[in-house]
């Protein structure tokens, strides 16, 4: 049976609905790796898969039910029996708190983002990736392995390439379509004897921007730093953390920072006696969380894409443009993600989230990470965080271990590498501890970069960061 392209599948969905309002999402994923291991490449592929996601909007008396099925392989023949169980799931269901009108036309935002080049329009093939976007990244990639094993260093590691096309249909003639290039490159260096660990990370659109040798070059420094083993207590140390650690702690933070919750008094961000602390200053330092679809290098959908309905997020929503918004600004709370719907509840402008984000300094001369180590008379060097977990949502402590590289930093050199921790920290109680802040660079969360891609950090450093046991983990 001839496939249907994801834009005949979503006008075939809307054709077929009988709903008094219905939303179609249709997206095409094309993915394609490599791995290794040991200096050696084990394995490459490429694959694809298609989504489809009907929601079914059942307008009456007692307010909108929507029903929502999604499905992956549908045939063409299936599209209708997907638009029929959505349409019962709508019948069946109870109002939606979060009912709304469905964004028109004449509302919608950018149609999508230009990056290097230009926006394909709704009638144009979805955009695809395959083995070839690897093809001079293998090259180098050979190169460092063969260094490596001359060495005595074995690399591990790999690297992922995803472009996801999305095309968005209502039945009230919203067309939308975006096009979300993903890659990251994970290297782990090990010494011969498997006794001394380093990893490292980058995010890419395309690996164009991907210096594996450079990669490879500071891994290899680490190793050296950890001939000298050095044991230390648990405790609360100056710290340096890299924008990579930066990026885990503050992405969780972003991830909390939801406009409901904390006018449900659930979160750290909830005021006491009511409301939420949008308004009060939460750092010291002149910094800003932010996010922006259009950001160079971290562009993402400029338009709401809601598959279910949560307590920031809405189906309801879908299509709503996206705009460049501050979460924190300058030091001081500035705005909560939120969907029309909860944002009332909270009482705040909306500011629906976004699938990127920023943090940086106004402060002028912001250093980079070995201006921050040069100038350290005694801290730790904290490489990249692993197993984050929540402990207290009201103060947002979080929980983790380090892994793959603590080091210790005196009178501006690093002198070796310290045993491994369990830390508790909050990224909101560190905000106000906050001693010295770099200068912003792209950069891959190690714990979330399966789930967050886009992100830009400063290295930091931070007054007591909190080391709360020794740790067995390497």
């Amino acid at each position: 049976m001839t496939a249907l392209s994801p834009q005949e599948t979503v006008e075939r969905a809307l054709a077929a609905a009988r709903c008094d309002e219905c939303v179609v999402i249709a997206e095409e994923t094309s993915s394609a790796n490599l791995r290794w291991a040991g200096n050696t490449l084990t394995t490459n592929g490429v694959s694809q898969s298609r989504q489809l996601t009907v929601i079914a909007i059942d307008r009456r008396a007692d307010g909108a039910a929507a029903g929502i099925i999604s499905r992956a392989g549908v045939r063409p023949d299936q599209v209708e029996e997907v638009v029929r169980e959505a349409e019962r799931e709508a019948a069946d269901g109870t109002p939606a708190e979060d009912e709304a009108q469905l964004t028109g036309p004449d509302q919608a935002g950018p149609f999508g983002v230009k990056e290097n080049t230009e926006v394909r329009g709704w009638d144009s093939p979805p955009n695809r990736t395959d083995i070839g976007v690897l093809r001079d990244f293998a090259a180098a990639l050979g190169q460092a392995l063969h260094g490596a094993d001359a060495a005595g260093r074995k690399l591990y590691g790999f690297a992922e390439h995803d472009m996801v096309s999305t095309f968005l249909g209502t039945s009230g003639g919203l067309r939308q379509r975006h096009d979300q290039p993903t890659g990251r490159v994970e290297l782990n260096a090990k010494s011969a004897d498997l006794a001394r660990s380093a990893w490292t990370g980058v995010a890419t659109r395309d690996f164009t921007d991907v210096d594996i040798a450079g990669l490879d070059a500071g891994l290899s420094e680490r190793l050296d730093w950890a001939k000298r083993s050095i044991s230390l207590p648990a405790g609360r140390y100056e710290t340096l953390l890299p924008p990579t650690a930066v990026s885990d702690l503050l992405i969780y933070l972003y991830w909390s920072a939801g406009a409901k919750d904390a006018a449900d008094g659930r979160t750290v961000f909830s005021k006491a006696g009511g409301g939420t602390r949008v308004g009060e200053r939460l750092a010291t330092q002149p910094v800003t969380l932010s996010s922006n679809p259009m950001a160079p290098g971290l562009s993402c959908a400029p338009f709401v894409i809601a598959h279910a309905s949560g307590s920031d997020s809405s189906v309801f929503d879908n299509g709503l443009p996206l705009a460049a918004t501050s979460w924190i600004s300058d030091g001081t709370l500035a705005a909560l993600h939120s969907s029309r719907h909860s944002a009332a509840l909270a009482g705040l402008p909306v500011t629906p989230a976004i699938d990127n984000l920023t943090f940086a300094t106004s402060a002028a001369g912001a250093p980079a990470l070995g201006e921050m180590i040069a100038s350290t008379g005694r801290a730790l060097l904290l490489t990249c965080l692993w197993y984050i977990r929540e402990v207290d949502p009201q103060t947002l402590l979080l929980t983790g271990l380090t892994r793959d590289g603590v080091y210790l930093v005196e009178d501006g050199e690093v002198t070796g590498a310290v045993n491994n921790f369990r830390f508790n920290e909050s990224p909101v109680g560190m905000l106000g501890r906050l001693l010295e802040v770099g200068a912003t660079v792209p950069t891959l969360p190690r714990e979330w970069g399966d789930y967050f891609n886009r992100a830009a950090m400063p290295p930091v450093r931070v007054e007591g960061f909190n080391m709360s046991s020794v740790s067995q983990a390497s």
